[in-house]
Parts: structure tokens; sequence; C-alpha cells
């Protein structure tokens, strides 16, 4: 196979045959530099690092675009032998010499990396056609191989990949020859009928009978060299396999569906097993669990910590049972605050001599043996404002936590060293960029990470274990720095009760100081890191604010969350004498589609508004997504929606959260986006609205993608991709300006 080498990679510069959004206007200040585009958007290139070798000599990564991603067939999620379309480029770096490799000449679809233990080998899953194949590299000889398996049954689509602790093979998973034509047919069965029929004597929603079809599975070892396939015998619902260093024993978890529930608790049983190599045997260490429990291994894997109902507890494969660490530590909280402190598991010492355990008082150091804690950092009391920190490795000496920092009223980001000794802080790197994606090698010597500036793409760079070299070792997209991109801006503001909240700032690429700008606030949740945004590069080269708000929900009353915190962040910027208070435009998709048609029956401030995927009608979306099966349920009783009661409990809090019952307020221009595949907010929901609005004689559009899902457009083709945002921007460009501005759009149809 030919391999692609070059060093210094510099990513390749997008088309220039761009689709334009609509109505832009450029000013001399962007005229030096080309707009960003829609087509620009499909080209920005991310990097995943996918796998290190234990030195950190090579770095195996996937760099893909929005483009290649494209083309999903909306219509068959819920099929478990669908594999949507996600294809990469695969590569290679050396990180001594900087060398890139390319291991393919196209892109390809690819899962489940990792390298064999002495770093000679790397292993992969390659799809071709709908079937995953293994694949090694060999750096040394620059070579990809097919390893074709001697069995007759293929690789699971979600199949573990692991080396075996002597590099002699690997541990993957296989599925019965018949999985693929069983699976599809139950998916059929439920979507082509001719007669489909739902039960609730059965224990099971039919859609959840076919989704626990992907955890069926056989693990298998495969010897690399003669591709002899030996089937282990633990085929079933199994996930979690994890191999003893010495190669003896795998253990993994045994799942046993139960019935289906509406709380996610329960419904199932969970048994701890261990697989002995040497004889094919397999015993229960723990059986019949009725709650999964996260497990974490030492580093010879063959004893385990969990955490359980505010308890750590610690397991070798060897033992009956488990041992509680924590019974005896579990004082009250505070003097105040009489709950009783609860523990979590973070990691083992890298020597397993002890754990490292948190609390809400901070990072503990427990001894498993003899059960001994200590604190050794202690968190503040005010969590609302004292930054963040959070460990993300142990130094292999056991001396030093490296902890990720982010400030939580201003950018300042990066990682910080703990001495467990002295008990102090060093600032390895602090300041206003965006980092993220922290990888130690085994020894500790090299740091990979993830940096921005904050309104640029990522790029991979590696530091040493002092931070004092760093080395860029990806330039992804060169090309940007000849586009007219925004630039952000974190802003503080209180909400109506008077709560500090912050929210991204992006400014029009031609921002001139002494002129007001349209504002399109894009709403969801809370936002606080920037980072590279297309959508709001979109926004700033069609000469508006984009503004990204944060909102203080509450349990039972969300629905005044956005009308509190959106307008209140809005205002601030008004009073800066930034935006025209005139045009101001709003938007969200999915959970802040269904907060945008919110928002807009309880405020006529906006000139024009857009539901993209959103739902409008909390009631009837509980039952209108079945292939999410209970999915709506919990969301909207103790999950995102946040009603906090079933609908028979509180039936005045679904009525005062669905949109569609306040429609006659809706003063504002709606615009609504749907994809005839969404799985998640089926465009049955926004349906309601457009009728509704419709029936009110009020300003309504509806777009309804074909071959879209969740997120319409940006989830569907090219062409409706690049159809998607030109309606928003012409949406927003024919409300904010008056006919025979200069600004104004040709009005958007849905030829409805």
């Amino acid at each position: 196979m030919t391999l692609t080498t070059r060093r210094n990679p510099l990513a390749a510069t997008s088309s220039m045959c761009a689709v334009l959004l609509a109505a832009f206007v450029t000013s001399a200040p962007a005229q030096e530099k080309r707009p960003f585009t829609t087509q620009d958007a499909l080209n920005v290139a991310t990097l995943r690092v996918q796998a290190i070798t234990d030195d950190g000599r090579y770095l195996a990564a996937t760099r893909a675009t929005q483009r290649d991603r494209k083309n999903v067939d909306h219509m068959r999620f819920g099929d478990p032998t669908y594999i949507s379309p996600s294809f990469a480029d695969v590569l290679v770096i050396d990180t001594e010499t900087g060398e890139e490799r390319s291991l393919f000449d196209r892109k390809v679809q690819v899962r489940s990396f990792a390298w064999s233990p002495d770093g000679d080998l790397l292993a992969f899953f390659v799809r071709d056609e709908d079937e995953y194949f293994l694949h090694t590299y060999e750096p040394e000889r620059n070579r990809v191989r097919k390893v074709n398996l001697k069995t007759d049954k293929p690789i699971a689509s979600n199949s573990p990949l692991s080396w075996r602790p002597d590099g002699s093979g690997v541990v993957l998973a296989l599925r019965e020859k018949n999985w693929a034509e069983m699976s599809r047919q139950m998916f059929l069965d439920l979507t082509d009928g001719p007669v489909i029929v739902q039960d609730s004597r059965k224990p099971f929603l039919a859609w959840d009978v076919v989704r626990n079809q992907t955890s069926l599975m056989i693990p298998a070892i495969v010897d690399i060299r003669s591709r002899d396939v030996r089937e282990l015998p633990a085929a079933g619902r199994i996930g979690g396999m994890h191999q003893s260093e010495d190669g003896r024993f795998i253990t993994y978890i045994e799942t046993k569906p139960i019935k289906t529930t509406y709380d996610r608790q329960g419904g199932a049983e969970y048994a701890l097993k261990v697989l002995d190599l040497e004889t094919d045997s397999v015993r229960a260490i723990k059986d019949s669990v009725e709650q999964r429990i996260n497990l974490n291994w030492n580093s010879t894997g063959d004893r385990f910590a969990y955490a359980l109902k505010g308890n750590v507890f610690v397991q070798s494969i060897a033992d009956t049972a488990a041992t509680n660490l924590t019974e005896e530590h579990r004082a009250p909280v505070s003097e105040d605050d009489s709950t009783k402190l609860s523990y979590s598991v973070m990691r083992w010492r890298p020597d397993d001599a002890q754990l490292l355990v948190r609390s809400k008082k901070g990072y503990h150091l427990l001894d498993p043996d003899t059960k001994a804690i200590e604190l050794v950092y202690e968190l503040p009391e005010d969590e609302d404002t004292a930054p963040t920190v959070n460990v993300v490795n142990w130094s292999p000496d056991g001396g030093h936590l490296y902890m990720t920092y982010s400030a939580k009223d201003h950018w300042e980001r990066g990682l910080v060293r703990y001495d467990l000794s002295s008990r102090e802080t060093t600032d390895l790197v602090k300041d206003g960029n965006l980092y993220g994606g922290w990888r130690f090698t085994k020894d500790g010597r090299k740091i990979f990470y993830n940096f921005s500036n904050g309104d640029l793409p990522n790029d991979l760079y590696m530091a040493d274990a002092e931070f004092r070299n760093t080395t860029r070792l990806t330039d992804l997209n060169p090309w940007l720095a000849d586009l007219a991109l925004t630039r952000s801006e974190l802003v503080e503001y209180l909400n109506v009760d008077g709560k500090a909240l912050y929210g991204i700032l992006y400014y029009p690429v031609n921002y001139d100081p002494g002129k007001q700008y349209p504002l399109v606030a894009e709403i969801y949740e809370r936002f606080f890191n920037n980072g590279f945004n297309a959508n709001m590069n979109l926004l700033a080269n069609a000469d508006f604010f984009g503004f990204r708000p944060s909102v203080d929900l509450e349990i039972g009353y969300p629905g005044e969350s956005w009308l509190k915190g959106v307008t209140a962040g809005i205002n601030k910027l008004i009073d800066r004498g930034l935006v025209d208070k005139d045009k101001l435009g709003v938007h969200g998709t999915s959970y802040g589609g269904y907060a945008t048609n919110l928002l807009i029956t309880q405020t006529n401030r906006f000139a024009a508004a857009i539901n993209i995927s959103g739902k409008v009608n909390i009631i009837s979306f509980l039952g209108d997504s079945p292939k999410i099966t209970t999915r709506n349920y919990y969301a909207a009783e103790s999950g995102q929606d946040r009603i906090g009661a079933t609908l028979w409990e509180q039936p005045q809090k679904y009525l005062a959260h669905s949109a569609i019952l306040n429609a006659d307020r809706i003063e504002t221009p709606l615009l609504m986006l749907t994809g005839e595949g969404d799985w998640n907010v089926p465009a049955t929901n926004q349906r309601e609205m457009y009728y509704a609005l419709r029936r009110l004689d009020k300003e309504v559009v509806w777009v309804h993608y074909m071959n879209a899902g969740h997120g319409a457009g940006r989830s569907s083709t090219v062409e409706d991709f690049h159809d998607h945002w030109n309606r928003i921007i012409g949406w927003y460009n024919e409300h904010f300006f008056e006919e025979g501005d200069a600004k104004v759009a040709d009005k958007v149809s849905a030829g409805m």
C-alpha cells in the first residue's frame, strides 16, 4: 500500500468556489481578506489523537472536516447494522522528527487504535462496505497490512481493541454469522411492518429489544502473525473487557436486561466476571448487581476500586467480596451541613500503593490496605467563584499531581503541578489561551495537548514535563489566515435575580467602534469558554454581533430562565453602545430551539427568531420519538428539561413549558428548520407550531429537509448545509433591514 510522508504538514486550502451567504456587505477592512463562508465551515480540519506509544515517539491521529460526515441516512437511526459515514485522513506523527505520515492515499472510515506494548505496531479497524477489518501499521517499514482473520465471523462494529501484554496479538470482539440479518430484520419489523404491535405486557419496549442487539458480541484473541482466532467462552452482552498485566486473566461485565425502566435506574443486572485464559474457566466476582459500577483498575490489572453510594470499595479478582474503605471516614461535611461526605474514585497511584479519591472537601490519599485517609488538596468552600481544578495525571514517581486549571470569572486556563509532599502548586502554563485534550506518556516525559488562542481552531502541541520546551506538531488550517474571522470577548452580567452570569460575544469582522450593529443570540444553557466557532464566524461575516449568553436554569421553572438571562445579557451590550436594540435575533438548536420558542412567547423584543430542531410541545414530545425509547420521559421528569415531576403529578408545569399553548402571544417572525429523519425531535412536533401560527395569522416559515436529521440542514447533505445557513442569514437580514436598505435580502420562501 502506498503511503505519503511529509514534514511540517499544512492543511489543504479550501476551494474558492464557496457558496456565499446572502447579502454580504464588506467594508474596507474586510476587503483585505475574503469572507468566511459556508464552504469554509465545511473545510475546517480538526485532529483527534487516537493512540500514543508509551515513550511518546509515535502518535496516531485522524484528521477530518464537517464535509467528511455528511450524507448520513438518518432514517436508519436505530438500525444496529447501520454505520453512519465518518471519513478521515489517518496519520502517524513522529514526534522526534516532526515527520507526518498518511497511512492511506484517501480518507477512510476507521476506529479503535492501539499501539503494541513495544510501540512497534499499530492496530486499528478499517471499514470496507458494511464491515470493519483489522489492520496494522509498522512505523519502521512504513507499511500498512490488512490482517485477514481465520474466521467467517465479522468483527463487531463496536468492538474493543487491546493488545495482549506480550504483544503477540490483540483482543477484539466478533459477531455471530447471522447477527446482521437478524438485527436488520428486527429494525425493519418496527419501521416497515406491515403490522407493528406494541404490548405493555412484555418486559421491554420493542425498540429497547432492538437496541440491546448492539451489545451482543463474542470476545476473541487474534494472533497477529498466524491470524488464528481463538474465541473466548464469554459470548453475550458484554463490555468493559480488561486484561491483567501477566495476560492470564480477562475480566468483563456481563449485562442481563430485565425490563424497560423510565428512571434510568435498574432494568438490568450486571455481573463482573473473570476468564482464566489458561483453563478457559469463567467465574463471577460480582453477580447480579442492579447498579452498574465504574471500575478503576490498578496497574497490574488484578485489583479494582469503585464508588457506590458515597463509599469507596476495593477488591481483587481473587476476593469473594469487596472491602469498604471509607465507611468510617464519612463524617458530616461541616458543622452547618450534617450530610455525610461522599467519596468518588479518581485513580490509583502508579505503584498501586494508594488511591486518589475526591470528596466535597477536596482530594484525599486513601490506603487500600490500612484504610488510612489523608486530605492532601483542599477545595475552596465557595465553588461558584473558585477556579476549577481537575486531576488529569499522576507523575510516575507518585510525588506530583497534574491538574487542569480554569478561572470562573475570566479567561485564565492551563495546567498546574501539585507537590504532594510540600503541598505547593507550580503553574506550568496558565494564560488566556485555550488548552485541552491533555495526554501524558507513561514515563511522564512528554505532554501532548490541544492549543488555540480562543478564536482559531485547535492545533496539537507537545511539551516536556516542566513545560520549558514546547513543540507545535500540526498546522491544520493555515488557509484561515487569509479569511476575515471574528474575535471573542467574555461578557459578565447579572440576570434578573441578580446572579452573575457570563456570555461570549463575537465581533463583526468589520467592527467599527462608532457604529451599532445587529445582534444574534445563539442560546442553549451555559457558555463560558470560547474556541473556534464556525456558526459565529458566519454571523460575524454577515456584519452581526454573535452572542452566546448563559442562563441559570431552575428545576420546575426552566422557562423563566431564558427570559431572565438572555435579555439581561443583551441589555448589558446595548448599554455599552454596541448593539442596535431594534435589530435583535435569537435562535437555537435542539434544547436551544425549544428555548427560543418559549422565549418568544414571553417577550416581543426580537425582530426575528429561528427554532432549529427544537420541540414546541413537551407533552406530545414525551412519546413522539420511539427510537430513543424512554429518553424523553426521563428528560422531562429528571433530566435536561427540568420539569422535575411526571405529567400526572404536575400537569400545569408541562402546560406552562409548551410553547404551542402560548402561540397566540408570539409576535416575533419565526423560521423553523427541521429534518425528516430527526430521531430526537421529530418534525411532527414543530409542525404543530407551524399550523398554530398560520391559524393565528402570524408570520412563520417552516423549512423541512428530507435528507436531514437532528440539526436540520446542518446534519444533511453539503447542498442542504449551504441552504440552511443562507436561509438563516437571509431571515435575519429580511427582518433587520427595511425595504431599500443595502442589506435587505430576497424573501426566503419555504414553498408552502
